[in-house]
């Protein structure tokens, strides 16, 4: 009698288990379906991502944006195989540099000047995009994004400030 009360008890605290294991997943999977909905949601709806998103932007705004983000962007995939390219080549000659019994400071000089070339180049066309954009943008909504871009930097993003302590670092400073 003993042997069948105790197999009873354990068969129902096994339903149990397996019930509760089973109504916990369902409801964990449904949060996390719920959560992947809405964002794809936002997607299909070919709205802003980011920042731009809380801006209250209007379609012809969006419109604009996106053309000149396009405009960027062009032909990416064959600027981002000569990018791919040309870094490559970079570090190959930094390889063979390094590798080097000498240090020969004038290559090592043009490689400087032609890395500094290129993020000065970066840097212009990013504030071509920033500034184009901003002219899509009113008063309001360009206040708004300061505020959001202050926000993000109080916060600790991994901004420029970030970047600069990184390198001291690196440097010994």
């Amino acid at each position: 009698m003993k042997k069948l009360l105790l197999g009873s008890v354990l068969a129902m605290s096994s339903v149990f288990t397996v019930t509760a294991c089973t109504s916990v997943n369902a409801t964990t999977d449904t949060a996390a379906t719920s959560s992947k909905m809405q964002h794809k949601d936002g997607m299909k709806k070919g709205g802003m991502r980011g920042p731009m998103s809380q801006l209250d932007l209007t379609a012809t705004q969006q419109a604009q944006i996106k053309a000149i983000m396009k405009a960027k962007h062009g032909d990416y995939k064959a600027e981002r195989a000569k990018h791919q390219a040309e870094r490559a080549q970079m570090d190959q000659q930094v390889q063979a540099l390094t590798n080097a019994s000498t240090l020969n400071n004038a290559a090592v000089n043009r490689l400087a000047d032609q890395q500094a070339a290129k993020t000065k180049q970066r840097f212009i066309e990013r504030m071509q995009t920033q500034h184009a954009i901003a002219q899509v943008l009113t008063p309001e909504q360009r206040e708004k994004l300061a505020k959001m871009k202050a926000e993000k930097m109080s916060k600790g993003h991994k901004g420029s400030a970030h970047l600069k302590m990184q390198d001291k670092q690196r440097q010994g400073i």
